[in-house]
Protein backbone atom coordinates (compact mmCIF):
# COMPACT_ATOMS: atom_id res chain seq x y z
CA UNK A 1 0.00 0.00 0.00
CA UNK A 2 1.33 3.41 -0.63
CA UNK A 3 1.39 6.70 1.12
CA UNK A 4 -0.42 9.42 -0.85
CA UNK A 5 0.88 12.28 1.17
CA UNK A 6 4.43 11.10 0.19
CA UNK A 7 3.30 10.62 -3.55
CA UNK A 8 1.99 14.60 -3.67
CA UNK A 9 5.23 15.85 -3.21
CA UNK A 10 6.44 13.85 -6.44
CA UNK A 11 7.01 15.60 -9.70
CA UNK A 12 4.33 12.74 -10.88
CA UNK A 13 1.04 14.21 -9.14
CA UNK A 14 -0.31 17.61 -10.70
CA UNK A 15 0.12 20.42 -9.02
CA UNK A 16 -2.39 22.18 -7.15
CA UNK A 17 -4.21 25.26 -9.04
CA UNK A 18 -3.55 28.58 -8.09
CA UNK A 19 -6.85 29.03 -6.55
CA UNK A 20 -6.06 26.28 -3.97
CA UNK A 21 -2.68 27.59 -3.48
CA UNK A 22 -3.84 30.03 -0.60
CA UNK A 23 -5.84 26.99 0.99
CA UNK A 24 -2.85 24.92 1.07
CA UNK A 25 -1.60 27.79 3.04
CA UNK A 26 -3.43 28.06 5.12
CA UNK A 27 -4.18 24.14 5.96
CA UNK A 28 -0.47 23.20 6.31
CA UNK A 29 1.13 26.24 7.92
CA UNK A 30 0.43 25.31 11.31
CA UNK A 31 2.61 22.01 10.74
CA UNK A 32 5.77 23.87 8.95
CA UNK A 33 8.47 24.81 10.25
CA UNK A 34 8.92 28.81 11.73
CA UNK A 35 11.24 29.38 8.60
CA UNK A 36 8.78 27.40 6.23
CA UNK A 37 5.82 29.23 7.83
CA UNK A 38 7.48 32.37 6.94
CA UNK A 39 8.08 31.38 3.00
CA UNK A 40 4.54 30.24 3.37
CA UNK A 41 3.17 33.28 4.74
CA UNK A 42 4.88 35.73 2.33
CA UNK A 43 3.87 34.48 -1.01
CA UNK A 44 0.25 34.06 0.66
CA UNK A 45 0.18 37.49 1.27
CA UNK A 46 1.62 38.82 -1.69
CA UNK A 47 1.30 36.56 -4.69
CA UNK A 48 1.91 38.97 -7.16
CA UNK A 49 5.66 40.15 -5.40
CA UNK A 50 6.61 36.93 -4.98
CA UNK A 51 6.01 35.62 -8.38
CA UNK A 52 8.35 38.49 -9.42
CA UNK A 53 11.35 37.12 -7.53
CA UNK A 54 13.77 34.76 -7.94
CA UNK A 55 14.45 31.43 -5.70
CA UNK A 56 17.10 33.00 -3.92
CA UNK A 57 15.23 36.63 -4.32
CA UNK A 58 12.38 35.15 -1.92
CA UNK A 59 14.97 33.47 0.67
CA UNK A 60 16.28 36.68 1.34
CA UNK A 61 13.04 38.32 1.74
CA UNK A 62 11.86 35.61 4.40
CA UNK A 63 15.24 35.45 5.85
CA UNK A 64 15.78 31.71 5.01
CA UNK A 65 17.90 29.86 2.95
CA UNK A 66 16.85 28.62 -1.39
CA UNK A 67 16.74 25.06 0.34
CA UNK A 68 13.92 25.71 2.51
CA UNK A 69 12.21 27.64 -0.55
CA UNK A 70 12.42 24.90 -2.53
CA UNK A 71 11.39 22.77 0.45
CA UNK A 72 7.91 24.90 1.37
CA UNK A 73 7.01 24.64 -2.88
CA UNK A 74 7.32 20.72 -2.93
CA UNK A 75 4.89 20.98 0.86
CA UNK A 76 2.62 22.86 -0.79
CA UNK A 77 2.57 20.41 -3.74
CA UNK A 78 4.73 22.07 -5.92
CA UNK A 79 7.78 19.98 -8.47
CA UNK A 80 10.05 22.74 -7.61
CA UNK A 81 10.11 26.79 -7.15
CA UNK A 82 9.56 27.35 -10.84
CA UNK A 83 5.93 25.99 -10.48
CA UNK A 84 5.32 27.83 -7.61
CA UNK A 85 5.90 31.31 -9.23
CA UNK A 86 3.50 30.10 -12.28
CA UNK A 87 0.65 29.11 -9.48
CA UNK A 88 1.72 32.88 -7.55
CA UNK A 89 1.41 34.83 -10.91
CA UNK A 90 -2.40 32.87 -11.67
CA UNK A 91 -3.29 34.05 -8.20
CA UNK A 92 -2.39 37.62 -8.00
CA UNK A 93 -4.53 37.47 -11.62
CA UNK A 94 -7.22 36.17 -9.56
CA UNK A 95 -6.81 38.81 -7.01
CA UNK A 96 -6.56 41.25 -9.52
CA UNK A 97 -10.06 41.00 -10.76
CA UNK A 98 -11.99 42.47 -8.53
CA UNK A 99 -12.85 39.64 -5.92
CA UNK A 100 -14.57 41.90 -2.77
CA UNK A 101 -12.16 42.18 0.37
CA UNK A 102 -12.26 39.61 2.57
CA UNK A 103 -13.96 39.86 6.15
CA UNK A 104 -10.53 39.42 8.58
CA UNK A 105 -12.20 40.35 11.80
CA UNK A 106 -12.55 37.58 14.74
CA UNK A 107 -15.62 37.57 16.29
CA UNK A 108 -16.01 39.53 19.44
CA UNK A 109 -17.75 38.79 22.87
CA UNK A 110 -19.72 42.48 22.25
CA UNK A 111 -20.38 41.76 18.74
CA UNK A 112 -23.90 42.68 17.88
CA UNK A 113 -25.57 39.61 16.49
CA UNK A 114 -25.72 40.58 12.47
CA UNK A 115 -22.20 41.07 12.80
CA UNK A 116 -21.78 37.49 14.38
CA UNK A 117 -24.42 36.30 11.43
CA UNK A 118 -21.98 38.13 8.77
CA UNK A 119 -18.60 36.53 10.24
CA UNK A 120 -19.90 33.04 10.37
CA UNK A 121 -20.85 33.01 7.23
CA UNK A 122 -18.41 34.64 5.36
CA UNK A 123 -15.91 32.06 7.38
CA UNK A 124 -17.52 29.33 6.51
CA UNK A 125 -18.12 30.12 2.68
CA UNK A 126 -14.25 30.56 2.78
CA UNK A 127 -13.56 26.89 4.61
CA UNK A 128 -15.84 25.10 1.79
CA UNK A 129 -14.06 27.19 -1.09
CA UNK A 130 -10.60 26.31 0.44
CA UNK A 131 -11.44 22.66 1.00
CA UNK A 132 -12.81 22.05 -2.11
CA UNK A 133 -10.10 23.99 -3.90
CA UNK A 134 -7.84 21.99 -2.50
CA UNK A 135 -9.34 18.50 -2.05
CA UNK A 136 -7.35 15.47 -3.99
CA UNK A 137 -10.33 14.55 -6.65
CA UNK A 138 -7.84 11.55 -7.68
CA UNK A 139 -8.20 10.31 -4.17
CA UNK A 140 -11.41 11.25 -3.63
CA UNK A 141 -12.26 8.75 -6.66
CA UNK A 142 -9.95 6.40 -5.61
CA UNK A 143 -11.98 6.45 -1.57
CA UNK A 144 -15.07 6.45 -3.59
CA UNK A 145 -14.02 3.13 -5.25
CA UNK A 146 -13.42 1.64 -2.85
CA UNK A 147 -16.38 2.23 -0.46
CA UNK A 148 -18.86 1.34 -3.66
CA UNK A 149 -17.38 -2.17 -3.56
CA UNK A 150 -16.80 -2.25 0.44
CA UNK A 151 -18.30 -5.58 2.56
CA UNK A 152 -17.91 -3.56 5.52
CA UNK A 153 -16.94 0.06 6.27
CA UNK A 154 -15.90 1.08 9.63
CA UNK A 155 -15.43 4.80 10.94
CA UNK A 156 -13.57 5.95 13.45
CA UNK A 157 -13.29 9.88 15.16
CA UNK A 158 -13.85 11.72 18.62
CA UNK A 159 -15.53 14.90 19.56
CA UNK A 160 -16.79 16.98 16.71
CA UNK A 161 -15.13 14.51 14.36
CA UNK A 162 -17.38 11.55 15.84
CA UNK A 163 -20.42 13.25 14.60
CA UNK A 164 -19.09 13.72 11.49
CA UNK A 165 -18.25 10.07 11.21
CA UNK A 166 -22.12 9.07 12.33
CA UNK A 167 -23.50 11.41 9.84
CA UNK A 168 -21.45 9.62 7.15
CA UNK A 169 -22.20 5.90 8.84
CA UNK A 170 -26.06 7.13 8.55
CA UNK A 171 -26.26 8.50 4.97
CA UNK A 172 -24.64 4.72 3.63
CA UNK A 173 -26.55 2.81 5.65
CA UNK A 174 -29.47 4.59 3.95
CA UNK A 175 -27.99 3.74 0.35
CA UNK A 176 -27.71 -0.41 1.55
CA UNK A 177 -23.90 -0.07 2.66
CA UNK A 178 -23.03 -1.49 5.83
CA UNK A 179 -20.96 1.14 7.74
CA UNK A 180 -20.51 1.31 11.71
CA UNK A 181 -19.62 4.54 13.44
CA UNK A 182 -17.15 3.59 16.31
CA UNK A 183 -16.73 6.35 18.95
CA UNK A 184 -15.78 4.03 22.19
CA UNK A 185 -11.79 3.90 21.18
CA UNK A 186 -11.75 0.02 22.72
CA UNK A 187 -15.08 -1.04 20.47
CA UNK A 188 -12.80 0.28 17.36
CA UNK A 189 -9.87 -1.19 17.58
CA UNK A 190 -11.82 -4.76 18.57
CA UNK A 191 -13.87 -3.78 15.22
CA UNK A 192 -10.71 -2.96 13.31
CA UNK A 193 -9.23 -6.56 13.99
CA UNK A 194 -11.89 -8.19 12.18
CA UNK A 195 -11.53 -6.26 9.05
CA UNK A 196 -9.53 -8.07 5.84
CA UNK A 197 -8.80 -7.28 2.12
CA UNK A 198 -12.20 -5.60 0.59
CA UNK A 199 -13.21 -3.79 3.92
CA UNK A 200 -12.48 0.13 4.34
CA UNK A 201 -11.83 1.62 7.61
CA UNK A 202 -12.13 5.93 7.41
CA UNK A 203 -10.72 7.85 10.32
CA UNK A 204 -11.67 11.63 10.57
CA UNK A 205 -9.29 13.78 12.49
CA UNK A 206 -8.46 17.49 11.91
CA UNK A 207 -5.35 17.59 14.08
CA UNK A 208 -3.99 14.18 12.25
CA UNK A 209 -3.11 13.35 15.55
CA UNK A 210 -5.90 11.77 17.43
CA UNK A 211 -4.33 8.74 18.86
CA UNK A 212 -8.03 6.81 19.22
CA UNK A 213 -8.66 7.25 15.65
CA UNK A 214 -5.09 6.38 14.51
CA UNK A 215 -5.00 3.17 16.60
CA UNK A 216 -8.31 1.27 14.71
CA UNK A 217 -6.82 2.78 11.52
CA UNK A 218 -3.78 1.49 11.61
CA UNK A 219 -4.66 -1.83 12.87
CA UNK A 220 -7.33 -2.02 10.27
CA UNK A 221 -4.74 -0.98 7.23
CA UNK A 222 -2.18 -4.18 9.32
CA UNK A 223 -5.04 -6.53 8.67
CA UNK A 224 -5.45 -5.42 4.38
CA UNK A 225 -8.41 -2.87 4.87
CA UNK A 226 -8.23 -0.12 2.77
CA UNK A 227 -8.17 2.75 4.96
CA UNK A 228 -8.98 6.51 4.24
CA UNK A 229 -7.86 9.20 6.14
CA UNK A 230 -9.67 12.88 6.49
CA UNK A 231 -7.68 15.31 8.13
CA UNK A 232 -6.48 18.87 7.98
CA UNK A 233 -3.22 17.46 8.42
CA UNK A 234 -1.85 15.43 5.93
CA UNK A 235 1.17 15.40 6.83
CA UNK A 236 -0.01 14.39 10.85
CA UNK A 237 0.80 10.65 11.92
CA UNK A 238 -2.84 9.49 10.72
CA UNK A 239 -1.49 9.26 6.90
CA UNK A 240 1.15 6.86 7.56
CA UNK A 241 -1.54 4.35 7.70
CA UNK A 242 -4.02 6.05 4.94
CA UNK A 243 -4.18 4.70 1.41
CA UNK A 244 -5.74 7.88 0.41
CA UNK A 245 -5.63 11.20 2.36
CA UNK A 246 -8.79 14.09 1.79
CA UNK A 247 -7.53 17.24 3.06
CA UNK A 248 -9.79 19.49 4.48
CA UNK A 249 -9.06 23.19 5.26
CA UNK A 250 -10.74 25.17 8.34
CA UNK A 251 -11.50 28.81 9.12
CA UNK A 252 -9.04 30.94 11.23
CA UNK A 253 -9.47 29.68 15.20
CA UNK A 254 -10.36 32.18 17.88
CA UNK A 255 -11.56 32.07 21.33
CA UNK A 256 -15.20 31.70 20.78
CA UNK A 257 -14.69 29.21 17.58
CA UNK A 258 -12.24 26.72 18.24
CA UNK A 259 -10.67 24.08 15.76
CA UNK A 260 -13.52 21.34 16.74
CA UNK A 261 -16.17 24.03 15.72
CA UNK A 262 -14.34 24.96 12.26
CA UNK A 263 -13.05 21.93 11.40
CA UNK A 264 -16.58 20.24 11.36
CA UNK A 265 -17.71 21.96 8.23
CA UNK A 266 -14.83 20.84 6.15
CA UNK A 267 -15.34 17.30 7.07
CA UNK A 268 -19.44 17.68 6.17
CA UNK A 269 -18.21 18.76 2.73
CA UNK A 270 -15.45 15.59 2.45
CA UNK A 271 -18.56 13.66 3.66
CA UNK A 272 -21.12 14.65 1.11
CA UNK A 273 -18.81 14.38 -1.22
CA UNK A 274 -17.87 10.47 -0.55
CA UNK A 275 -21.64 9.97 -0.31
CA UNK A 276 -22.98 11.08 -3.59
CA UNK A 277 -19.44 9.54 -5.31
CA UNK A 278 -20.83 6.37 -4.10
CA UNK A 279 -24.65 6.95 -4.53
CA UNK A 280 -23.61 7.41 -7.97
CA UNK A 281 -21.33 4.24 -8.26
CA UNK A 282 -24.10 2.24 -7.14
CA UNK A 283 -27.23 3.84 -8.13
CA UNK A 284 -29.16 0.76 -9.67
CA UNK A 285 -29.06 -0.57 -5.54
CA UNK A 286 -28.51 2.94 -4.03
CA UNK A 287 -31.82 4.55 -5.47
CA UNK A 288 -34.21 1.85 -4.32
CA UNK A 289 -32.65 1.23 -0.97
CA UNK A 290 -33.00 4.71 -0.15
CA UNK A 291 -36.34 4.90 -1.61
CA UNK A 292 -37.22 2.17 0.82
CA UNK A 293 -35.94 4.32 3.73
CA UNK A 294 -37.75 7.45 3.20
CA UNK A 295 -40.75 5.07 2.94
CA UNK A 296 -39.92 3.09 5.84
CA UNK A 297 -39.88 6.43 7.60
CA UNK A 298 -42.69 8.74 5.99
CA UNK A 299 -45.36 7.86 8.48
CA UNK A 300 -43.51 9.50 11.08
CA UNK A 301 -43.39 13.24 9.19
CA UNK A 302 -47.45 12.72 9.25
CA UNK A 303 -49.40 14.75 11.73
CA UNK A 304 -51.18 12.96 14.06
CA UNK A 305 -54.78 12.47 13.20
CA UNK A 306 -54.45 12.30 9.43
CA UNK A 307 -54.06 9.13 7.01
CA UNK A 308 -51.42 9.30 4.70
Amino acid sequence: MTNPVKESFTSASAPPAPAALAAKVRTLAPSMTRSMQRVAEAVAADPAGCAALTVTGLAELTGTSEATVVRTARLLGYPGYRDLRLALAGLAAQQQSGRAPAVTADIAVDDPIADVVAKLAYDEQQTLADTAAGLDTVQLGAAVTALAAARRIDIYGVGASSLVGMDLAQKLLRIGLIAHAHTDPHLAVTNAVQLRSGDVAIAITHSGSTGDAIEPLRVAFDRGATTVAITGRPDGPVSQYADHVLTTSTARESELRPAAMSSRTSQLLVVDCLFIGVAQRTYETAAPALAASYEALAHRHTPRGTSR
